[in-house]
């Protein structure tokens, strides 16, 4: 199949959206937002906040100004068109300018993952050759320090705070840099030299295989991903959102960088996921995106509390308001029709106690909610819509600018990750592998020829790497990373992410691997959630001094081997996990077992915990 082989339809949307974005590149979009929203909020963030407030704001206009002076700055210290400018830092407003103005002067930002080691950080720097380095604090000088020590191009260390603390004469402060932005005489003209196929970024994956990859997105692929994905997800007007995951991230990056200016919307940034929770009920979000671990947790921990409520009548009327709201969200499916009766149903059932927990959750006035980088566990899925709140599975990787499918208020299904978005291609391989072509692709990784050449086919097909299915209705499924299948000793090919999701459905248990390839059987490691299992265990009134001592107990393992025999029930023989250990640790993305966006690192646990898994075999 060759490139000319585009279905006419898909050409003619195409040709729509690529008007839409004719001549346009992210500096104009923040430019135009300006000048269409001038005072309204922009970014908000708890760094340098002003007495009596709880957040520091910035409005539409400021962001512009700031982003001017950012971009005047940087050309006044030597920064060329195409020169990289490397950000390692927290979600904040600065990071936010940072990247906006280094995009203005016709230079490519790239956010790195604050938690990668100093090689990794080498590695990266050695290859893409910064001329600028934008930085947190010390934690992360001192992730630089090797880099700054070896990479030859880094002319300019910005700090962010801790400047006091880094002898180093190329080190100035974030005022010290607005400061030498004043005269901004320079930037249109600079504006003038950013082409539709410029890099707008280069991002580099979390090397979780290897050496890190850097991703090449122009301004071409982050304008047409950001229109064609708001216009999949029905987002119209100003949103306001939540700014969590590492803008090294590119969900982060189109929701709380790319996509805001479009629409005006006011990004709320918090620095560390685990204040999430109470940011939700501080901003009250009307769009929210939720990897799946996030809304695993608030599954788990209404759960929790739920089952924590003595009394059988305020159970059953929350099950029963529960099954309300399910039924209404499967109304609103692809194909379903909305009856008066669940329509009744759901606004008594809302009334009584739904809207009561939406409001718990900071979730009250969510119109638009989503999950993507792993699949979304189809129970968790039907749990948020019990709540009334629909989660839209999307999906997409780095590669294709994030999204390619997506579900939306017009068109989607629980266990899908939707349709094809506007102008974009997706298709199966024989072997049932994920293919997508479309303006969102990048025009491959940044100085790595071969792996570029692996990634993308002759016809401009991105092989994606993932397993896949579609259904009559155009609703594709992502069944499991090619790479990760289990094929057993007996030759049967089993996805171990819906093993996991099934053992994950209990509360006590916090993250689940599967293994088995080569084998005759399966085995699973798992691990404590370390916020919903405490609780547990003390309404069970079980003593314990640490995570550690709390999974040797036997009431817990009990309850493991409770969820392992639950999930067996529901797979089949081959997949049953056959044996199973309960570890003493909490996996984290410190502790190098999750990825920054709380996704498995498989090789990283067959190699750490390779012990256990011999004694599971033996």
């Amino acid at each position: 199949m060759t490139a000319t082989d585009t279905h006419p339809d898909v050409l003619a949307v195409r040709e729509e959206y690529e008007a839409r974005i004719l001549g346009l590149h992210m500096p104009a979009t923040v430019r135009k937002a300006a000048e269409t929203y001038g005072d309204a909020p922009a970014f908000s963030d708890k760094f340098d906040v002003a007495e009596g407030e709880t957040w520091s704001t910035i409005s539409w206009t400021e962001t512009w100004d700031l982003t001017r002076r950012v971009a005047a700055a940087l050309i006044d210290l030597g920064v060329e068109p195409g020169d990289p400018v490397a950000i390692m830092a927290a979600n904040r407003t600065a990071h936010t300018l940072a990247d906006y103005g280094a995009m203005t002067a016709a230079a490519v930002p790239m956010s790195i993952y604050n938690t990668l080691a100093q090689d990794q950080v080498a590695f990266i720097a050695g290859e893409s050759r910064p001329v600028v380095v934008v930085l947190e604090d010390h934690d992360r000088y001192q992730r630089w320090e090797r880099a700054l020590e070896e990479v030859d191009s880094i002319r300019h260390l910005v700090m962010l705070s801790d400047a006091d603390r880094v002898d180093d004469p190329r080190v100035m402060t974030w005022p010290d840099l607005l400061a030498r932005g004043d005269d901004t005489g320079p930037v249109d003209e600079r504006m003038e030299r950013i082409t539709p196929d410029l890099p707008a970024t280069f991002l580099y994956t979390s090397g979780t295989t290897g050496n890190p990859k850097g991703v090449v997105l122009t301004h071409h692929n982050v304008m047409y991903e950001a229109v064609s994905t708001l216009d999949a997800g029905g987002l119209h007007g100003p949103q306001r959102t939540i700014s969590y995951l590492p803008l090294a991230h590119i969900a982060e990056r189109i929701l709380a960088t790319y996509a805001p200016p479009f629409l005006g919307s006011h990004v709320h940034a918090i620095p560390d996921p685990a204040g999430l929770l109470g940011a939700l009920g501080e901003v009250h979000p009307t769009a929210f995106f939720g990897v799946p671990r996030v809304w695993e947790k608030i599954k788990t921990g209404i759960s929790a509390k739920l089952a924590e409520d003595p009394d059988p009548a305020n159970q059953k009327l929350v099950t029963d308001a529960m099954a309300a709201g399910l039924a209404w969200t499967q109304a609103h499916e692809y194909g379903n029709a909305m009856t008066p009766e669940v329509e009744e149903a759901f606004a008594k059932a809302d009334e009584a106690i739904l809207a009561f927990l939406r409001l718990l959750l900071g979730l009250d006035q969510v119109q638009w909610a989503a999950s993507a980088a792993a699949p979304m566990p189809l129970e968790v899925a039907k749990f948020m819509g019990g709540l009334g709140v629909r989660v839209y599975d999307v999906y997409g990787m780095t590669e294709t600018t994030g999204a390619f499918t997506s579900n939306g208020p017009d068109a989607f299904k629980l266990g899908t990750v939707g349709r094809p978005n506007p102008g974009v291609e997706v298709r199966l391989a024989e072997d049932g592998e994920i293919l997508c072509r479309g303006p969102v692709n990048t025009p491959g990784y940044y100085k790595q020829e071969a792996a570029t050449r692996n990634l993308i086919d002759e016809a401009g097909w991105i092989r994606t790497g993932d397993i896949g299915t579609v259904d009559e209705d155009g609703f594709y499924s992502v069944v499991d990373r090619k790479k990760e299948l289990i094929i057993t000793s007996a030759g049967k090919n089993i996805a171990p992410s819906n093993i996991e999701n099934y053992l994950k459905e209990s509360p006590i248990v916090g993250h689940a691997m599967a293994l088995g390839d080569g084998q005759s059987y399966v085995v699973a490691i798992l691990t404590l959630d370390g916020e919903i299992a405490p609780l547990v265990a003390a309404r069970m009134g079980v003593e314990f001094t640490d995570l550690a001592d709390l999974s040797a107990k036997p009431e817990i393992r009990a309850m493991a081997q409770a969820a392992v025999d639950k999930a067996n029930e529901r797979l089949s023989r081959p997949e049953q996990v056959k044996a199973w250990e309960l570890l003493p640790d909490e996996w984290t993305a410190e502790s190098e077992e999750l990825t920054p966006t709380l996704k498995l690192k498989r090789r990283v646990v067959k190699t750490k915990y390779a012990d256990v898994v011999d004694k599971l075999y033996t």
